[in-house]
């Protein structure tokens, strides 16, 4: 529909990227989703899906060019994609999470809407700054990319009117783990004594951030890495040592 924005979410069938799809459908966003396997819940109305495998690069040219076609223009792009699949975790973790968003980055650029407020927000991760010991080396690495990777177009395209930005959430609630965090009480506990704001973060709190930085109240911020993890990054190693053995 004409007059609303339109956003794109790229691995937007699960986790944070569902939930983000659904909060712009309710601020009135007309959202464009891609992702390798269809969504097990159906989107509600407002939101096209586009299958495509992201490590297939000519299959994913044509999807993108086939998405703008059929949608239109982006005012918005989300990068939240990431590797889950057999085969070896290295390269898939670099294809999905580098390749892939510099292959759509470089393809959509010229695709955002002339002199309105345009904006790229890569998620990333906690993990591309500290190391996560249940993440392999893929993983860490390509999540550190995309910080650098954003700071590389927000250069390149700030002439265009394009924003880049980065979101590195914390541990996070979501909608597939939910039953998990809050079922093991000993883990909501170290939660607490370790988070300083004293709990996890949620998938929706992680979309309102995202919506923020896509947002015109974000219009002169760029090439900026935001981490979303309830402050546990300020702590020293002693202070967290301290709080685990209470």
């Amino acid at each position: 529909m004409p007059g609303k924005p339109h956003s794109l979410i790229v691995g937007g069938t699960r986790g944070i990227g569902r939930v983000l799809a659904e909060h712009f459908v309710k601020a009135g966003h007309r959202v464009s989703v891609i992702g390798r396997r269809s969504p097990e819940k159906k989107f509600p109305r407002g939101i096209r899906f586009w299958p495509a495998d992201l490590l297939d690069a000519a299959k994913l040219r044509q999807t993108l060019t086939a998405l703008i076609k059929r949608d239109g223009r982006l005012n918005s792009l989300i990068c939240l994609q990431r590797f889950k699949s057999e085969g070896d975790q290295w390269e898939g973790e670099i294809a999905t999470s580098l390749t892939a968003t510099r292959q759509i980055i470089e393809q959509l650029s010229s695709q955002f809407v002339p002199g309105e407020n345009n904006s790229i927000v890569l998620v990333s991760s906690a993990a591309s700054n500290v190391i996560a010991s249940e993440q392999g080396p893929g993983y860490h690495v390509a999540k550190a990319g995309l910080n650098q990777m954003a700071r590389y177009y927000a250069v390149v395209l700030g002439p265009q009117g394009i924003r880049v930005n980065v979101v590195s959430p914390g541990t996070v609630l979501k909608p597939e783990n939910r039953d998990f965090y809050l079922g093991n009480e000993k883990l909501q506990r170290l939660f607490k004594k370790t988070v300083p704001l004293g709990r996890m973060g949620t998938a929706a709190e992680i979309a309102e951030v995202i919506d923020f930085l896509s947002s015109a109240k974000a219009s002169f911020i760029t090439g900026q890495t935001l981490l979303v993890d309830g402050g546990v990054n300020l702590l020293s190693t002693e202070t967290l040592a301290r709080s685990l053995a209470g």
